[in-house]
């Protein structure tokens, strides 16, 4: 039997209802800033494609119209950046990150995700985090498609985790054994980035904070 549990409901709402609802040291808004590294690329369906490898089964490539004919899932979650803005109430509609480990098998040796993004910006998470039941890839934000500088056409949506490791534009997803820090966390930034434990500079880091 897999570790890895890849079930999933079509619609769920993980908002924070166990704990505080907003992190220490957020403050909230009702605005969605803007943030990001590089310039907003340009998007043509007709060359996008989205790749799934690394530890994985069957290595898989994705144009634009066979991804969005993948199963959906819609999750209503918050959302937290690492420089202290929190939104409350957000609407994603795309694809489970557990639909897409199901469809390219991943192998039980997978402890890391990479995310591949353009521009060369990469994050990295645990493949706990990454299949968490909150987690997905997403086209679609409050009932309107994913504009260019929010990450469209599409982005990772980890909401448990501060916004940089829900990388924009996301190009490929890389199942690996080993964890490889991306563009933020080598200049800094935590590897694990709980907003709820405030995890946002690697001078912050313990023993603890190791998978």
């Amino acid at each position: 039997m897999s570790r890895f549990n890849l079930d999933y409901p079509p619609a769920l709402d993980v908002r924070t209802q166990d704990k505080e609802r907003l992190p220490p040291g957020q403050t909230l808004t009702k605005k969605w800033p803007v943030l990001h590294e590089g310039e907003v690329p340009t998007f043509d369906p007709a060359t996008w494609s989205l790749r799934i490898f690394g530890l994985v089964a069957q290595p898989m490539t994705f144009t634009w119209d066979q991804f969005k004919a993948l199963p959906r899932v819609r999750i209503i979650s918050d959302f937290h950046c690492v420089t202290t803005w929190s939104r409350y109430d957000n609407a994603w509609e795309g694809v489970h990150t557990r639909e897409l480990a199901r469809l390219c098998g991943v192998d039980e040796r997978a402890r890391y995700v990479i995310q591949h993004c353009e521009n060369e910006y990469t994050t990295n998470t645990t493949i706990e985090e990454f299949l968490d039941e909150s987690v997905l890839l997403a086209d679609t934000h409050d009932g309107q498609p994913l504009t260019g500088e929010h990450g469209g056409p599409l982005r990772v949506v980890a909401p448990r985790l501060y916004a940089w490791k829900s990388g924009k534009w996301v190009r490929g997803i890389e199942f690996s054994a080993t964890d490889c820090r991306g563009f933020w966390e080598v200049r800094g930034y935590h590897n694990r980035a709980d907003p709820w434990r405030e995890q946002r500079y690697s001078y912050q880091e313990t023993e603890d904070d190791e998978p």
